[in-house]
């Protein structure tokens, strides 16, 4: 099982991926196009993870290998390899697919409940997962839905939290691979940044990770294992 995994920005911990892909034994190689290193060509690996990152889906000028990002994500699924996009990753699939990108009008930050749809609830993937569950959010963009994707989880902010395109290229926008082990480096990477974005959110910090972070972790590893399992 050999894996490429593009990081769109420095600091982008695999978090649960990465358990599930190690309890896999699965060949891993990272990319850092964000670092001018070039991307795979999509012949040699079975399955793409694209990470999250800073910027948008739409800034070419600033990245500009995100179109080539794009094209490489649809290849690699349209050859029925399993492609995982998150947060950032999760909207240029969006984007690859022909779906609209709508920046800065669905900021989420936390722990939030993300509901699964009716085929949420029979994917392969997604129906491992309680009807209704926590998960870590950070972000401000959100997609519409690409022609023929299969809409999976749902929020009141982000409509559409989860698609699937084919057999398994997945969207997700919310951070199922965030463990609150990655969320406290998160915390201490960027505190300026999260106590912008959420005041008091280092501070109350223990209380709230205590209430969420058991249930988010559980779905989060779930969400990982099972789409490894599709590759």
């Amino acid at each position: 099982m050999r894996v490429a995994i593009v990081e769109n920005t420095e600091i982008s911990p695999l978090g649960q991926v990465g358990v599930a892909l190690r309890e896999a034994d699965a060949e891993i190689q990272v990319f850092r196009p964000w670092a001018g290193e070039a991307l795979p060509d999509g012949a040699y690996h079975d399955a793409l993870v694209v990470l999250g990152g800073e910027q948008n889906a739409l800034a070419d000028d600033t990245h500009p290998y995100l179109p080539d990002l794009v094209r490489l994500m649809r290849r690699m699924g349209q050859a029925d390899k399993a492609v995982l996009g998150i947060c950032l990753g999760a909207q240029l699939l969006a984007r690859a697919w022909g779906a609209e990108n709508h920046l800065g009008t669905a900021p989420e930050f936390g722990w939030h409940r993300v509901a699964l749809t009716p085929q949420g609830k029979s994917d392969p993937v997604l129906s491992v997962l309680s009807a209704d569950f926590p998960i870590f959010e950070w972000h401000k963009d959100t997609f519409t839905l690409p022609k023929g994707a299969m809409h999976l989880a749902q929020s009141p902010v982000a409509a559409n939290q989860c698609f699937r395109i084919g057999r398994a290229s997945y969207a997700m926008q919310f951070h199922f691979e965030a463990s609150r082990a990655v969320v406290e480096g998160w915390n201490r990477d960027f505190p300026e940044t999260v106590e912008r974005i959420r005041p008091g959110w280092l501070k109350g910090y223990p209380m709230i990770a205590a209430e969420h972070g058991p249930e988010a972790d559980a779905a989060g590893l779930a969400i990982a294992r099972a789409w490894v399992s599709l590759i």
